[in-house]
């Protein structure tokens, strides 16, 4: 529920803070979070115009509306020409101990992973119901890659991300893939390290080439459980940050 009527006086855009003309999405998206709570918005409640931001801030209207689409992606706000840019969801911090932009961060992150796992543990299921002696092994490769990289402690994003590509195209539905690119794009176009964790889901690499022989045994019970395993650890290491342990 709104706490009160947007725009009544104005105090929304004078708690915006100038930023510097380098200012990235992030940084615009971190000031109207601080505008956000110190205007004590809400629920319904209405931003100021994008040019009215972007002047405030002293960047380019065209950043401000691209870190605008990037919340309305994540479902933070809500964006139509007649109506505005309104809130979707609540961004007022009431733990003191966790800083705002990391909670919103968090509660988006949570979002995204709520729409991304029936996805995943779908796309998991048909792949092993179907996967093909040459897609085994492709994931089965993609496996030992990611491994390889893991264990030499390197950034192991892109290699599990072909990993699961892999999986996407066995399951012989392109649809996967596009889905599960699309929510992770919607999030990672604005934190390309969530919470300055650069590898959120550390812990669950080692799951990887258990869930890669699954899939090619066509073992569809162990595949689902442990893909299921894989998103509750990746939650559990959000939640934790949104108790403000890992911050």
């Amino acid at each position: 529920m709104s706490k009160r009527s947007a725009g009544e006086n104005g105090s929304e855009i004078d708690a915006l803070q100038h930023l510097e003309a380098t200012g990235s999405k992030r940084d615009v998206l971190e000031a109207l979070s601080l505008m956000i709570e110190r205007a004590q918005l809400g629920v319904g409640d209405r931003l100021p115009p994008e040019v009215e931001i972007a002047k405030k801030l002293n960047v380019g209207r065209s950043k401000v509306r691209e870190a605008l689409v990037a919340w309305q992606n994540m479902g933070i706000v809500t964006r139509n020409k007649k109506a505005g840019t309104r809130l979707a969801a609540e961004v007022f911090s009431q733990a003191i101990h966790l800083p705002l932009t990391v909670k919103i961060e968090a509660e988006s992150l949570l979002r995204t992973l709520a729409v991304r796992r029936p996805i995943e543990i779908e796309a998991v299921k048909i792949a092993t119901q179907n996967v093909s002696e040459q897609q085994g092994k492709i994931i089965l490769a993609r496996a030992a890659e990611l491994m390889a990289i893991y264990e030499a402690g390197e950034d192991w994003r892109a290699a599990d991300a072909r990993f699961h590509a892999a999986i996407h195209d066995a399951s012989g539905n392109p649809l996967f893939h596009q889905f599960s690119h699309l929510i992770q794009e919607s999030f990672h176009t604005i934190y390309d390290a969530p919470f300055g964790q650069v590898h959120l889901g550390h812990e669950t690499i080692p799951l990887h080439p258990s869930l890669a022989k699954a899939v090619v045994s066509g073992d569809v019970e162990t595949a689902t459980k442990i893909m299921g395993q894989i998103m509750d650890m990746v939650e559990a290491e959000v939640r934790r940050v949104m108790e403000g342990r890992d911050v």
